[in-house]
């Protein structure tokens, strides 16, 4: 569990992401917080049940890097958004992420605020020196929290920006 200054990141387990994919509040109740406004979009629908419940599940493999850390906000008592590490760092120590803030709390500073809760976490791992991500260009807010946890523009495609930050 990581600790931010509005929020806890939590790091499920399979059992809790398979609540979480349930969508039903069973994940809140055993959490103790307050039923959460979430919804799991078609993309993290389908990255749940190829890659991160297989991932989780596989023994051999280090959860952390695989699974949903869920943002608790400390006053509202309440999931505000989730990220999700995507593997285990590759060769070159690069880890990728993926997140998402739910609605009706976007614009508040609560995504970069789990970024870099995320960042000063991969900071302490062995083996990772790097983050990267992919944003969609049309979505500004996304790579503007990309920009205020101070990741660098690593290239593009015809849809995606592609960013970096060294550790």
């Amino acid at each position: 569990m990581l600790e931010t200054k509005r929020l806890i990141l939590k790091p499920l387990t399979y059992e809790q992401l398979v609540k979480y994919t349930k969508d039903d509040q069973s994940l809140e109740a055993e959490l103790n917080l307050k039923p959460s406004s979430r919804i799991i979009s078609a993309e993290l629908k389908e990255a749940l049940e190829q890659t991160i419940l297989p991932n989780v599940a596989d023994k051999t493999k280090n959860y952390l890097y695989s699974t949903l850390w869920t943002a608790i906000s400390k006053t509202e008592n309440t999931m505000v958004g989730d990220l999700c590490i995507v593997g285990e760092p590759n060769a070159t120590g690069e880890i990728e992420i993926g997140y998402g803030i739910y609605p009706s709390f976007q614009q508040q500073g609560y995504m970069t605020e789990i970024v870099n809760g995320m960042i000063d976490w991969a900071r302490k791992q062995p083996g990772v020196k790097a983050i990267i991500a992919s944003t969609d260009k049309t979505n500004t807010a996304s790579f503007r929290v990309l920009e205020k946890c101070m990741f660098i523009k690593s290239g593009e495609s015809e849809e995606l920006y592609h960013w970096r930050l060294n550790l």
